[in-house]
């Protein structure tokens, strides 16, 4: 506890107001003391304190013109973590909050998770400050043009590879890779999530989501349990959720809720997965519209939810599958999802369920499937659309998709495997956290001090 206190401090001071970043850590940390205890090597090379320093940090001003002809600034970012695996792989992310403690836990994150999908990818993570809400498409184009004018210089196919997040769908990944090769001339695999008529994969924009819900299956079926007949608790309202709630309803569990940054829906008889994809994908409204077409949903506005967290956690169900934002989840929510009969919890988010969240699910034995393996499908669907590139082939859908079940099927198997190798076999985080370690810190050690 004191190594881990004296690495907390010391990132404090180096990187100071960066509380996500922190917390990302000190969980990581909290599940490696059994293997630092047993394996002097890491110590010896130094691997917590190279693996917590990114390899390297880009940051940059987005200079850019509105409609009204006025300069607006935004800040740019792109944390290039680890590459011991492969070229850097994750996500760029458009959003208010973003700023560098955001950016570097993301990326932090993003090194155990791609380890664990087993494939040839580093970890990092990048975005901006921008709000794309409310921009017109001239507006948002203009901004994507002006962040890559910087970003080109540092990616490439070998190199980064990035991907989308929130508030980066294919229209900005489409902006921002005309613009790349625009710069470069270069037509290559340097971004994932790209629209199908030019170079993407079918599945990418399903990956995240339906990854999340065979990561729950697994588990479930491991015990000898089913995901069939379950209700289940989902929030957001963006890809990760619409297409969680789509793979749920195939697979015969039944999803009664969603949320965005206004409230939540209920819908006991089942959330309408096409009046959500009418309001979300196509509309690209509000979630209180809702209920004009289904008036038998409640709705339930931000202003009316409880002060220690989140109303969508506090509805009854088997299963919840928070896939919004980091720590959307306070102790107290997973204390009601516990005390309302809820088994299981698989995260299609990063990081939603605070420490102390963690920590409840973990005492009460639930099944827990921490963000870094249970969402670890978009990044591995992101890699299969490399391999896709740069063979110059085209999956069907029913070829990636079933790749990226047995994908996460592989991710499971490590995680509760490690568990179980550590004496924790229920602690799946403990699993996945060591499991990817195990991977980078060898790799880092076989490629010497750099």
């Amino acid at each position: 506890m004191t190594y881990i206190h004296d690495t907390i401090t010391k990132l404090q001071k180096t990187s100071p107001a960066q509380a996500e970043f922190y917390q990302a850590v000190e969980e990581v940390l909290d599940s490696l003391q059994p293997i630092l205890e047993t394996s002097e090597k890491y110590q010896l090379h130094s691997i917590i304190e190279r693996m917590i320093e990114p390899e390297r940090q880009i940051m940059f001003r987005v200079p850019w013109v509105d409609d009204q002809g006025k300069v607006q600034v935004n800040k740019g970012y792109r944390i290039e973590f680890n590459s011991a695996l492969g070229p850097y792989k994750g996500g760029l992310r458009f959003h208010p909050s973003v700023n560098a403690g955001i950016i570097k836990f993301l990326g932090f994150e993003q090194i155990f998770k791609n380890a664990l999908t087993g494939l040839p990818i580093g970890g990092g993570k990048g975005g901006a400050n921008f709000d794309p809400k409310g921009k017109s498409d001239g507006e948002i184009m203009r901004f994507c043009q002006s962040f890559i004018n910087e970003l080109y210089r540092h990616i490439g196919p070998t190199t980064d590879v990035p991907a989308g997040d929130i508030g980066v769908g294919a229209r900005e990944i489409g902006y921002m890779f005309g613009q790349y090769k625009r710069l470069t001339g270069n037509y290559d695999g340097v971004f994932t999530g790209k629209s199908l008529l030019w170079g993407g994969s079918l599945v990418r924009k399903e990956a995240t989501g339906y990854g999340c819900v065979y990561f729950a299956q697994y588990m479930l079926e491991a015990k000898g349990d089913i995901l069939a007949g379950k209700r289940c608790l989902v929030s957001g309202a963006g890809n990760v959720a619409i297409y969680t709630i789509e793979k749920l309803y195939q697979l015969g569990a039944i999803p009664v809720s969603c949320s965005d940054s206004s409230g939540t829906i209920y819908h006991e008889a089942g959330v309408n997965l096409d009046t959500l994809k009418e309001l979300k994908e196509v509309r690209k409204v509000r979630l209180n519209e809702y209920v004009t077409a289904h008036p038998d949903a409640k709705f339930i506005p931000v202003a009316d939810y409880p002060a220690d967290g989140n109303a969508v956690w506090r509805l009854p169900a088997e299963l919840a599958f928070p896939c919004a934002t980091q720590n959307e989840l306070s102790e107290a929510d997973a204390k009601a999802l516990v005390a309302n009969g809820c088994i299981g919890v698989s995260e299609g988010a990063n990081m939603p369920s605070t420490q102390d969240a963690v920590e409840v699910f973990l005492d009460a034995k639930i099944h827990y499937g921490p963000g870094k393996a249970a969402n670890a499908g978009g990044v591995a669907t992101s890699q299969l659309e490399m391999a896709q590139n740069a063979s110059m082939q085209r999956w069907s859908f029913e070829e990636v998709d079933e790749k990226l079940k047995v994908i996460m099927k592989n991710i499971f198997i490590s995680a509760s495997e490690t568990a179980a190798e550590f004496g924790e076999p229920h602690n799946l985080v403990l699993g996945a956290n060591i499991a990817g370690f195990r991977k980078v810190a060898d790799a880092m050690i076989e490629q010497g001090v750099v």
